[in-house]
């Protein structure tokens, strides 16, 4: 018994030629309803480290900015995401006491 075939047929077809096949473009109501349940409720996000609700953003670098902090963090042994995110609330710590508040 030749082991190349192992028992698919030799046309090369998946499937038998007198199978429905679903259109991609039809919409899976079940899939849907799922994911709309898994969805939170609103676009704030709760973390569980005491800070309530908080909001996600987006942050763009440059590649060597990037590079950077991606370097920064390894050398620190943390997430290029928690270490923007430590620089963040310093600066806005520092700058409330820059204000008086």
């Amino acid at each position: 018994m030749p082991i190349g075939s192992l028992g698919r047929s030799k046309s090369g077809r998946h499937r038998p030629a007198d199978e429905p096949q679903v259109e991609a473009t039809s919409p899976d109501e079940e899939l849907t309803s799922y994911l709309a349940a898994l969805a939170p409720d609103s676009d704030n996000e709760t973390t569980a480290s005491g800070f309530g609700s908080s909001q996600v953003y987006q942050l763009r670098l440059q590649l060597m900015a990037n590079e950077q902090l991606k370097e920064l963090a390894a050398e620190r042994q943390t997430s290029p995401q928690a270490l923007a995110t430590e620089w963040v609330m310093q600066r806005l710590e520092w700058e409330a006491r820059q204000r008086g508040h």
